[in-house]
């Protein structure tokens, strides 16, 4: 008993009172609430401007369809990239046809649940142009694709079903462009106005490949008419046509992707890349190269990660690939080079912007590159 004196009775032993803040837990009720609040956050801040993903990861797939098939050519160059594994090809189309199937269901439950920001992306003078986005990804699918022929009802049914929108948004864009004058053109022409040549100019190739020339030609000539308008209104730099938002100067890289879409397109219904192609791919080269002599004009739009980087990989690949079918046509060995270092820059750029995108998937709903929300005024700078 006396060995048990200097031991104290569970009753004397200090108490520690442990808090827990319930609030700090998340229930399934709450992680439950917090999707349904993410969800029309992702709404709201969701636009067309991000099928330029889509853009991008489709061109890339076309690329590598053509890099992979068959040819005439005989220089080591080209019998090189025939070693390209047909499943790394197939494995790409997939990749890309997942993507563009994801964010046009996004967007078709943008349309659904916030179709007033949708109308205020139809009626923007910026945001307009990206609604073409979507189409012209489905058509540069359709045409990578390894699984559907050019000459199949299948491949017919879907172009007309891509290229029925693209036809109407020529209608909203052109019709306002001609009857209400020159000024007005001046006022809201800018580099993204761009992206609706370059929609007519795939439908022309898929057309042309198809074998409906008429149609082709139809295409062509709607999209280059208003190409050179468009070019020499921006070309002169006049009110509205010589400002743009900070973040959105990765849209200038169109200045090159539209000529080289219209060699490409032109090269389809001729049959052969002549004359007329290659004048088209050489303007397109020199656009290329008076861009990226001029580094400092986009140092401030690649500080902070944005959707808008995505404005570079499309137009690299669609140079790459008029490079490509330069390079068939005069069979030497700069042209190939040229091919080489283009589709190595294209793909090097796009694998880059796939990690980038991955390692900022939280900052890439921040909304803050929306063109149909922000006012242009408060961002823009006149482009030196």
């Amino acid at each position: 008993m006396e060995d048990n004196k200097g031991l104290s009775s569970p009753s004397q032993l200090p108490r520690i009172e442990l808090v827990v803040d319930v609030s700090m837990i998340a229930t399934p009720c709450d992680q439950q609430g917090i999707i349904e609040r993410l969800i029309p956050s992702i709404l709201t801040r969701f636009h067309a401007g991000y099928f330029r993903i889509s853009l991008s990861l489709c061109s890339q797939a076309l690329l590598w369809k053509t890099l992979g098939e068959p040819s005439y050519d005989t220089h080591a160059i080209r019998r090189f990239l025939h070693v390209l594994p047909f499943a790394a090809f197939v494995l790409l189309w997939s990749l890309a046809l997942f993507i563009l199937s994801s964010i046009s269901l996004v967007y078709i439950l943008r349309c659904l649940f916030h179709f007033e920001k949708v109308k205020a992306e139809f009626l923007h003078d910026v945001g307009v142009n990206y609604l073409f986005a979507p189409w012209i990804s489905w058509l540069l699918l359709l045409q990578s694709s390894p699984f559907i022929g050019p000459k199949t009802i299948y491949y017919t049914l879907l172009w007309g079903v891509f290229i029925v929108p693209i036809v109407v948004l020529d209608v909203k864009i052109y019709g306002q462009w001609f009857t209400k004058g020159r000024r007005f053109l001046a006022t809201v022409a800018n580099p993204a106005c761009q992206l609706s040549v370059i929609g007519n100019l795939v439908g022309a190739r898929v057309a042309s490949e198809m074998g409906w020339k008429e149609s082709a030609i139809l295409l062509f000539s709607l999209g280059m008419a208003h190409y050179l308008v468009l070019f020499v209104t921006l070309y002169q730099r006049l009110s509205g046509s010589s400002s743009l938002p900070v973040v959105l100067r990765p849209v200038l890289f169109l200045f090159f992707a539209a000529p080289s879409m219209a060699s490409l397109a032109w090269d389809s219904i001729i049959g052969s890349f002549d004359n007329s192609s290659k004048m088209l791919f050489f303007l397109s080269l020199f656009l290329f190269m008076s861009l990226v002599s001029r580094p400092f004009l986009f140092k401030k739009s690649i500080r902070k990660f944005n959707v808008a980087w995505w404005a570079y990989p499309f137009p690299l690949t669609v140079l790459a690939l008029a490079a490509t079918e330069y390079a068939q046509e005069v069979t030497g060995g700069a042209a190939h080079a040229l091919m080489l270092l283009l589709s190595a820059l294209s793909v090097l750029v796009s694998l880059l912007l796939m990690v980038f995108t991955a390692l900022n998937t939280n900052t890439l709903f921040t909304g803050k590159d929306d063109p149909a929300l922000s006012d242009l005024k408060d961002s823009c700078t006149t482009l030196p």
